[in-house]
């Protein structure tokens, strides 16, 4: 009897020895596979921020620039048409001249002028046309470089490279490093990444645009989703007779949150675009289409967070005499809300994430102009991301990373202020 007895114990010790490690054996899986992916992660946002922190800041030129009427190519006492119409570009190209005064031939004229950006020009006269007085005077500005020269000056361009590989030629080169030792080149805050709307010039593309659209777009998602989808959850879960048409809808609730987001795109274009006639690449379009894209999302959280109510809540405010829609709106709903407003926020971030439905409405139009209002054109900042990232030029690499770290920060205070929203409805019971 003791032998079998022990034989027994024996058994049970080694099975639990199995269990035992089969157990930490599961646990060290899921601790690797954790490791893993924030490995995975921490790599891919280093690879971000390396890339995109660069971005903000610009290589800019010191440029003394005499802007009398004679250089401006403009009369006595002129007016905006005129100072908005002058010679700033020729009047770049002679400050450049002048800081080298040994060039002479034509081609290394043209070489020289490549230094500064295409859009110095454009700055000078945004200041001019800010400040009129400074016509007759002879100035020193900072003056945004080439694209070409900004990669070199941050370490992106290799000098040992040949001059058509590098994109810079060896004089161009020595003129850079020149600059340099006379304190006329540096690295600025670039200003101009986060006023500024899409350039074909990499030293003047900004999002501020993108950020604009963005923000119209989701507030007509809000707008419209918030209070549709909260509506039509409450109604479903608790007023809707359970029978064949409810049990239709929510099958087809819940299939619509499984559909390819490009599907809502065509969508919005066949009925908003082409049946309504509402302007393309509009915040307002992109809003609608974001709104039936976020409903069934919405919809689905505000039910399951209807559902983890007690009914105790409900039959208390039944036995004290409230009506069913006060049951509703003074008990059930205030202690539904945080996960309400939970579920509103997950689908307003996955709107501020999509790019395809945008694609199909035109908002992948190239925007110069920040939008004043949610019908004026704009693109939004997934959208600016994939034209960057399609876009050949080497700056256009480290502003897409910036654009995506400008995105992160938003859907990160997006996800905080629904923390906070939470935080502050939530109710104990």
């Amino acid at each position: 009897m003791n032998k079998k007895t022990g034989t027994t114990l024996d058994k049970v010790q080694v099975g639990l020895k199995k269990r035992y490690a089969a157990e930490r054996r599961f646990q060290w899986y899921g601790k690797t596979a954790i490791a893993i992916g924030l490995a995975f992660l921490l790599i891919l946002f280093g690879n971000v921020l390396s890339n995109g922190l660069s971005a903000f800041f610009q290589t800019r030129i010191l440029l003394d620039v005499n802007l009398s009427a004679e250089k401006l190519g403009i009369g006595e006492n002129p007016d905006r048409k005129a100072l908005s119409k002058a010679d700033y570009n020729g009047v770049v190209k002679a400050s450049l001249r002048e800081l080298f005064p040994e060039v002479k031939k034509r081609r290394a004229k043209r070489d020289l002028y490549k230094i500064a950006s295409n859009g110095a020009a454009y700055q000078l006269r945004q200041q001019v046309m800010a400040n009129p007085e400074l016509v007759g005077q002879t100035i020193s500005v900072w003056l945004s470089a080439s694209d070409d020269v900004d990669m070199l000056t941050k370490g992106y361009t290799n000098r040992e490279q040949i001059a058509a590989v590098r994109r810079l030629s060896d004089q161009q080169v020595i003129w850079v490093d020149q600059l340099i030792d006379k304190d006329r080149l540096e690295r600025q805050i670039n200003h101009d990444f986060f006023d500024n709307g899409d350039s074909r010039e990499p030293e003047l593309a900004g999002v501020w645009g993108a950020v604009m659209g963005s923000f119209y777009m989701l507030m007509v998602t809000l707008v419209l989703s918030f209070p549709i989808g909260i509506a039509t959850a409450i109604y479903l879960e608790e007023f809707a007779p359970k029978n064949r048409l409810t049990d239709i809808i929510e099958v087809n609730i819940n299939n619509l949150a499984a559909v390819p987001s490009i599907v809502f795109g065509l969508l919005g274009l066949a009925v908003f675009i082409n049946f309504f006639g509402l302007p393309r690449s509009a915040p307002l379009v992109g809003g609608l289409v974001m709104t039936l894209m976020t409903l069934p999302t919405i919809i689905i959280a505000a039910r399951a967070s209807l559902q983890a109510v007690p009914p105790s809540i409900r039959e208390a405010a039944i036995g004290v005499g409230a009506s069913h829609l006060q049951m509703v709106w003074h008990h059930v709903l205030p202690l539904a809300l945080p996960g309400m407003l939970t579920g509103t926020i997950i689908g307003m971030s996955r709107a501020l994430g999509e790019t395809a439905p945008l694609l199909m409405i035109g908002m992948v139009a190239f925007v110069v102009d920040i939008p004043q209002g949610i019908t004026e054109p704009a693109t939004a900042l997934p959208v600016q991301i994939y034209l960057w990232a399609d876009s050949p030029e080497r700056a256009f690499v480290e502003r897409t990373s910036a654009a995506i770290l400008v995105l992160l920060a938003f859907l990160i205070s997006m996800n905080t202020f629904a923390v906070v929203l939470r935080r502050y409805f939530e109710r104990r019971w």
